[in-house]
């Protein structure tokens, strides 16, 4: 075990609009779209919601669920792709909100869609060096889609809050190891000053997601000498339904495997909170001694990858968390001309 998680929580806000509304706008055919996606809806921030406060409820349900002082947490880490100042952090705004003590490290982290995995390995290597007690490793986001394109289908928001330490007895969850995979590949951006990103078609599929999907779950697998039969779950970045379900089909996973870990069908892509969300749900649900092997992925490019075994503590401590499923299924639908408000889309010329 290199390190430990604590304690997590999750956060998704209540709204929600329907794949085939956004559909019915743009002329599209609604069964199209949820086939060729594997997304019935999506979840969608409240007019006062952005990336800040959302990682703040989450890493309030951290806290709770750990039961640690959160003037021990010596290190904390936000990342995403949505922060709401350009030149301001959100990271000092989510410490001190949690009543995190001035004396720590913070800073606001960003690589597409998996800048909240990397908040997580920068919270191991502090824990395990002994530099901090607790790391927290934030993945939150309220994504952006142009209004047409086909990210205004998945794109949505949540976050996930994780709390890093490396002591066994504390652990509801050992991370056994991390294994990491990067490119220079332009398959997804957003220039400074622009309100939507642009992506790469041809780009997204094969040469980004799978090749670097593939690539870390494999470097991971055979650096801990795992097998995939050997993981009782597997939770892969999840930017529509259908490319995880394909990544681990070619990995030797099966679907039951990744059942539990998938959540784009029901919430949308919460960028870099999507695996982190993921692993929270099949953290919700698993027993003692399970196997999870997790792997983001964000655009640009790069995946993490981890193994992460779940200890005793996990039932004892299940008590203080509030169940991701209870916020998914908490929900209120909107029509597409209040998403566009939430979501202020509307500019003026």
């Amino acid at each position: 075990m290199i390190a430990g998680i604590i304690g997590y929580g999750a956060y998704v806000p209540r709204y929600r609009i329907k794949a085939e509304e956004i559909a019915a706008v743009w002329g599209e055919e609604p069964d199209r779209i949820i086939s060729g996606l594997n997304i019935k809806e999506k979840s969608v921030p409240a007019t006062d919601e952005d990336t800040v406060t959302l990682a703040v409820e989450a890493a309030r349900n951290a806290l709770k669920h750990s039961g640690i002082d959160p003037k021990e947490i010596g290190a904390l880490y936000v990342g995403s792709e949505s922060h709401p100042y350009a030149v301001k952090p959100t990271a000092s705004i989510v410490a001190e909100a949690i009543g995190a003590t001035p004396n720590l490290t913070a800073a606001d982290l960003e690589f597409a869609c998996k800048a909240g995995t990397a908040a997580i390995q920068m919270c191991m290597g502090l824990v395990a060096s002994g530099m901090v007690k607790y790391g927290m490793a934030i993945g939150a986001d309220t994504s952006q889609g142009r209004p047409g394109d086909a990210l205004e289908y998945s794109a949505s928001a949540g976050a996930a809050a994780y709390i890093i330490g490396k002591k066994k007895e504390e652990a509801i969850a050992e991370i056994i190891d991390t294994y990491s995979f990067t490119t220079d590949t332009p398959d997804f951006w957003r220039r400074e000053g622009a309100d939507f990103p642009q992506h790469g078609g041809r780009f997204t599929g094969e040469p980004a997601y799978f090749k670097h999907v593939i690539s870390a779950s494999k470097g991971m697998m055979e650096k801990t000498k795992m097998k995939p039969e050997e993981f009782d779950y597997a939770v892969f970045h999840q930017p529509n339904g259908k490319f995880p379900l394909q990544a681990g089909k070619m990995l030797g996973f099966s679907s039951k495997q990744l059942e539990r870990g998938l959540l784009t069908p029901i919430i949308g892509n919460t960028y870099s909170a999507a695996s982190p969300l993921g692993l929270a749900n099949v953290l919700d649900e698993a027993k003692p001694n399970k196997k999870i092997l997790l792997t983001s992925f964000g655009s640009g490019a790069g995946s993490d990858s981890f193994v992460i075994r779940t200890t005793d503590l996990i039932d004892k401590k299940r008590k203080g968390i509030t169940p991701l499923m209870d916020y998914v299924n908490d929900k209120q639908y909107l029509s597409y001309g209040l998403y566009v408000k939430h979501r202020r889309k509307l500019k003026s010329m």
